[in-house]
């Protein structure tokens, strides 16, 4: 059997659904019906062959490198009930044997089907989507920590996977595609879930992930520099996130205007909006009296109609002030209990690979991050400045096969704020791993100062290099891979994880320092 390209382990599925016809489906593309006889029941949409269950409409649908099409053997094989597709891929699955619907652009009504195919499932939740170039599963996870403490079933959907009412479920991508996502709505209405807040990349609205969708709230965090190798540039970039913003996409929004992208969406709101600011600009939701300490902050919220409730977020800087400042907001515009909320949020022990601690008893601080962005290393390193009495060290790298621009940037930022830079390796991909370091440490010396530069290129050794470095009040931030729990180096990933490495290289440390009995008599 062939293999498609991007095919992976199956998403999960609800445990039923009742058939939907596929002269249906052809009914509401206003499309002809399949011919007499083969008005086969529906009860599941796939775009990839290998995840095709019996029953499935396949979409077939045009692609980068070769036509979906070429796999409708496949799944037939699999089980599949049909083919959506267009005329190119018609001819090309023509000896299928399978039913086709054939439209002129089927990649644009995919979400539509799904939706029809699972029953409509989005209608009977509450959905937040969360977009931004930082801060979207932090967001994310606090939003649902919060909506779980004021006594809602919730579900997340990001970064981090799909988690419904506390149970990790299947999924792929931060953003998963529209079959696999109103598969998940469908799977969350059966566990009675009522709220759901969902991570929206800028992939995913270009792509079509979230067709079919409308969002009764959709957040805008902030925009900078990120996926320039996709959008090209930024202003692409920011109509891609804007587009959530339309009346197709969202029902109200909540806007941060302290971002000057998030300024402009609120200059010309296409759907009923609110605004936020984290630093307590003139806003309907707003944070004051804010107090950072080295665990986190404490801040009161002022929303709407004179509400005030007192607040505080367990993970440190001010983008986390942002952050929770957010997901309290977007919780009281879906008309949630903002006051019970603020203590599940309180509650949150960590968001993992965000801001994430290490501590095995070490005398200094060492913090995991995702951040991998120009933005988002000047943030973390500036949020751990504030809380550090010693130096400053930081481990970097860049993933190959994404935006050149940025290395240098990243190099530059960090090697700024930071004491000491060990430029090491991150998913270098099909990059040579060298030359992404290269671009790193050009962009630290453009900085000047007195920072340390180091280059280790092994990720393991360059964080075990760092920890024996540091002493006493001092703070390593290990930053580009969070929650990650593999490093890509060409075609393979190969298990690894920063918290897990550091780990046990702190234990190591601790072990051989401690004093040895016993001795020559």
């Amino acid at each position: 059997m062939s293999s498609q390209p991007g095919a992976g382990s199956a998403p999960s599925r609800p445990g039923s659904v009742t058939p939907v016809p596929l002269s249906a489906v052809a009914s509401r593309l206003g499309i002809s019906g399949p011919p007499a006889g083969s008005d086969v029941p529906l009860t599941g949409m796939s775009l990839v062959s290998r995840t095709v269950r019996p029953g499935d409409l396949y979409a077939a649908l045009p692609g980068a490198r070769t036509h979906g099409a070429r796999f409708a053997a496949d799944a037939r094989q699999a089980g599949a009930a049909a083919v959506l597709t267009d005329a190119e891929g018609a001819e090309i699955a023509a000896g299928s044997g399978l039913p086709m619907l054939v439209i002129e652009r089927p990649r644009e009504v995919v979400g539509s089907t799904a939706a029809l195919v699972y029953g409509q499932p989005a209608r009977d939740l509450l959905l937040i989507g969360v977009t931004g170039t930082q801060g979207k599963t932090t967001t994310s996870q606090l939003i649902k920590a919060g909506l779980t403490a004021a006594g809602r079933r919730a579900a997340v959907i990001g970064t981090m996977g799909t988690w419904v009412d506390g149970v990790q479920v299947k999924s792929l991508l931060t953003t998963p595609e529209a079959p696999d996502l109103h598969a998940l709505f469908a799977v969350m209405r059966e566990a009675d879930v009522d709220v759901c807040a969902i991570e929206v990349s800028s992939h995913a609205l270009v792509m079509g992930r979230v067709d079919g969708v409308v969002f009764d709230v959709a957040v805008f965090l902030n925009l900078g520099r990120d996926h320039l190798d996709f959008h090209i540039t930024v202003e692409d970039y920011f109509a891609a996130k804007a587009d959530l913003f339309t009346p197709k996409r969202s029902r109200r929004a909540l806007v941060n205007v302290d971002d000057e992208y998030g300024a402009r969406l609120l200059a010309t709101p296409a759907v009923p909006t609110r605004a936020f600011s984290p630093t307590g600009r003139a806003a309907d939701w707003r944070a004051e009296h804010i107090r950072a300490t080295v665990d986190g902050s404490t801040f009161v919220v002022q929303g709407p109609e004179e509400l005030r409730v007192s607040a505080s977020v367990p993970l440190v800087g001010a983008f986390n002030v942002a952050n929770a400042l957010c997901s309290l907001a977007a919780i009281g515009e879906a008309g949630g209990d903002v006051a019970a909320a603020a203590t599940g949020i309180a509650d949150l022990r960590a968001v993992p690979g965000r801001m994430e601690r290490i501590d095995v008893g070490q005398d200094f601080s060492v913090v995991v991050d995702y951040a991998h962005k120009p933005d988002a290393v000047a943030a973390t390193l500036t949020a751990l400045r504030a809380v550090t009495a010693g130096r400053l060290t930081i481990v970097i790298g860049a993933g190959g096969d994404r935006d050149r621009g940025k290395r240098p940037m990243m190099g530059q930022l960090a090697a700024g704020l930071a004491d000491v830079m060990v430029v090491t390796d991150d998913n270098p991909r099909t990059e040579d791993p060298a030359a992404i370091r290269a671009e790193l440490i050009a962009g630290a010396r453009a900085a000047g100062g007195l920072t340390v530069i180091r280059e280790v290129g092994d990720r393991r050794q360059a964080i075990a290099e760092a920890l024996a470095a540091a002493r006493p009040a001092d703070t390593v931030l290990i930053a580009g891979k969070g929650h990650e729990t593999g490093q890509q180096v060409n075609d393979q990933i190969r298990p690894f994880d920063d918290r897990d490495v550091a780990r046990a290289v702190l234990a190591e440390l601790i072990e051989s320092a401690r004093p040895r009995s016993g001795g020559q008599q």
